[in-house]
């Protein structure tokens, strides 16, 4: 196996992108990587997308966007996880390259949301049709379940929910490409309009359109196009049971788990050797959960521990500095990609205002559904 860099990145702006269509967006992020990177040539090419066909009635992505992206003849594949669609595009594209089947691969991440569809019938695709959406449960149902559950086992409170979304506002009013960049006050989280108890409007990442890109290429390639290697040093994946009601413990995410173990082990590192990470906040309790399972708290303190700074940038383990899902926002196919972008803007130093001093390693967890699968990457600075 070669070891594998990141040489280019490129991003949509996040948000409601009513003059954009789902190739465009894609093709926006995918130009923006190519310059970036410097490459006259495409190999082969990813598009993670959850829900294209029933946002935008649009399937057969792979040939869509080689031909908008003037990249007609190489193979192309269009990756689905539910919302890990991006993280495991990455994962596979950068299994091509590690392999040696390819040299140059486009792995991309889209989603157009915002075209009329019913995005709760959409989105509760990810969850078990027969056994959850049919009754009526939904997303912010499930997570709902998840937080109350953790409040009666660990003790967590509402203003330690209310803590990630003040966190990841202030950090997602330094992204320029952020849906949502605005700081937020505690109070405002806990007053806001009630979706599913616990949980309020403040505590759910949005309804979001964008695109996010990178190129990846052998490290001894890497070498002719930046003299910045960021080299990916751990990946790891894994699934769980699809429902809530399969699992032993619902307040802890072990699909999270077992693909941290996984990348963690690849790398020799562990949780304490990594300088940031970007998780999958959907909901505040899912950053709370996840940094759990990611072994950077104790199980049942991600509560206290992020509402005493642990996760800011100034804190011990800066999480989401991009603003995560929740201020980012949350294009669902595009998510694990844009994380992506961030540990590379952060490892190369260039993420301005949001800079974390001295990033060297960072971590990316990007996951489907309610946990039902999880993809974790760390990448370093060589």
């Amino acid at each position: 196996m070669r070891d594998v860099a990141v040489i280019g990145i490129g991003i949509t702006k996040f948000g409601e992108l009513w003059w954009q269509n789902l190739r465009e967006l894609y093709v926006e992020a995918a130009l923006k990587a190519i310059k970036d990177a410097g490459v006259d040539h495409l190999d082969s090419m990813y598009v993670g997308c959850m829900t294209s066909g029933l946002f935008c009635a649009q399937e057969h992505l792979a040939s869509l966007m080689a031909d908008y992206l003037g990249q007609r003849h190489i193979p192309a594949y269009r990756i689905e996880s539910a919302c890990a669609s991006g993280g495991l595009a990455f994962r596979l594209g950068y299994i091509e390259v590690a392999s040696g089947m390819s040299d140059i691969v486009l792995v991309g991440g889209v989603e157009k949301m915002l075209t009329g569809a019913d995005a709760t019938f959409a989105l509760a695709s990810a969850a078990d049709q027969e056994y959850e959406a049919f009754h009526g449960n939904t997303f912010p149902g499930l997570y709902a379940m998840i937080a109350r559950a953790h409040m009666a086992k660990y003790g967590t409170t509402r203003e330690q929910m209310a803590a990630v979304a003040v966190k990841n506002h202030d950090n997602g009013s330094k992204n320029p490409n952020a849906q949502f960049p605005m700081k937020i006050s505690k109070e405002t989280v806990l007053n806001a309009t009630p979706v599913a108890d616990p949980l309020g409007l403040f505590d759910c990442s949005p309804v979001s359109d964008g695109a996010a890109a990178v190129i990846l290429c052998p490290v001894d390639m890497a070498k002719k196009y930046t003299d910045t290697i960021i080299k990916v040093i751990g990946s790891g994946a894994a699934t769980s049971t699809i429902a809530l009601h399969q699992r032993d413990d619902i307040t802890f995410l072990d699909a999270v788990h077992a693909a941290g173990k996984k990348a963690y082990e690849m790398a020799g590192l562990k949780p304490e050797d990594i300088d940031f990470a970007e998780v999958h906040d959907c909901f505040t309790i899912a950053e709370i959960c996840c940094i759990e399972a990611l072994g950077f708290c104790e199980v049942g303190q991600g509560g206290p521990f992020s509402e005493a700074g642990n996760t800011a940038l100034d804190g011990k383990i800066p999480i989401n500095t991009s603003g995560g899902l929740k201020s980012k926002g949350h294009p669902v196919g595009a998510t694990g990609v844009a994380q992506i972008v961030e540990l590379v803007e952060q490892l190369r130093g260039t993420a301005g205002e949001r800079q974390v001093k001295n990033a060297k390693r960072g971590l990316a967890q990007n996951m489907g559904g309610s946990g039902g699968s999880s993809v974790v990457h760390i990448l370093e600075v060589q």
